[in-house]
């Protein structure tokens, strides 16, 4: 699915389960800076929407109740996505404003939230580093370090493809899913396959000992040393 139809079909689930102030927020709140996260961010880095909610409602620090860009919700793990337009923060904000903005985060992060923001500049020229940024956050949520002290495994291109796919379908692939995705003839995907399980990134899903089917990456891997 491209990212247009996905980002529609995202944008109308979330219309029809909501009503009133919660869907009038979606309807004026979500703009081209929200969009441009989705965009340039999160689907090149992710490659789709689950788990994640535009224009969630928290309960404010006073009783009332806020919304936060983006809230990402799969399970106990809770991150917050924020789009800072630099208009918005460096013109218009007033220096009470500037405060509340502070303590506003600072309370998500006490009641244990993650919080990742991107000015939109960044998303807009530097699309990369902050989808570097989005990848490494996972790889700290998902617990990966690396069991030889931070070495960098030296991954070619096609191999740090295999392994942003893996993060983002979480679950176990197949040598023909490489196939797919690298448009490579099934004998070069299970060799790519069996070169990342020999780097340690990678261990076989099944229970199967005479022949490997399935792959997903291994635990002690901290993606930030990979260098994706």
């Amino acid at each position: 699915m491209d990212f247009n139809t996905a980002y529609e079909a995202f944008l109308s689930k979330h219309r029809i389960s909501r009503e009133g102030e919660r869907l009038r927020r979606l309807n004026e709140g979500h703009g081209h800076l929200e969009k441009l996260i989705l965009e340039n961010v999160w689907w090149p880095a992710i490659g789709h929407f689950d788990d994640l909610h535009p224009e969630y409602e928290v309960s404010d620090f006073r009783d009332g109740a806020r919304f936060l860009d983006f809230a990402w919700l799969p399970g106990p793990i809770r991150l917050n996505i924020e789009g800072d337009g630099f208009d918005t923060h460096a013109r218009k904000v007033t220096l009470s404003g500037f405060d509340d903005d502070r303590i506003r985060q600072n309370h998500l992060i006490i009641d244990g939230w993650k919080v990742l923001r991107f000015s939109h500049n960044m998303v807009k020229e530097r699309p990369r580093l902050c989808q570097q940024m989005l990848l490494q956050f996972m790889g700290t949520i998902y617990g990966m370090r690396t069991a030889d002290d931070g070495a960098k495994a030296r991954l070619s291109s096609e191999e740090k493809e295999i392994v942003r796919h893996a993060l983002r379908v979480r679950q176990p692939m197949h040598p023909k899913d490489v196939s797919q995705l690298l448009h490579v003839e099934a004998q070069k995907a299970r060799k790519l396959l069996h070169g990342l399980v020999k780097k340690e990134v990678l261990m076989p899903a099944g229970s199967g000992m005479r022949r490997i089917n399935t792959y997903r990456l291994t635990p002690s891997v901290k993606l930030d040393d990979l260098d994706l």
